[in-house]
């Protein structure tokens, strides 16, 4: 393996693409999930909505229970819970 100042080139060259194939993945993941949100939204639903409740769906109990408790607690301090 040939190498230029300590590093082997073909192994970085190789992660390199690698990472620009995942980021191409990435990129076109992204592209797909606008699109879903296009649909739903096309149909009435609130994108915004649905991504923070896609968003809190990843999270365990505990961390769903906190992040609720936190919610409740911040809009009660501003006065917003009546």
């Amino acid at each position: 393996m040939a190498k230029t100042g300590g590093i082997a080139a073909e192994q970085l060259r190789a992660y390199i693409e690698k990472i620009e194939r995942l980021e191409d993945e990435k990129a076109q993941l992204a592209a797909d999930i606008r699109e879903v949100y296009g649909e739903a939204k096309g149909n009435g639903f609130d994108a915004k909505t649905m991504r923070q409740i896609v968003r809190l769906r990843k999270l365990d109990k505990d961390a769903m229970q906190e992040h609720e408790y936190l919610r409740e607690l911040y809009m009660t301090a501003l006065g917003l819970n009546q």
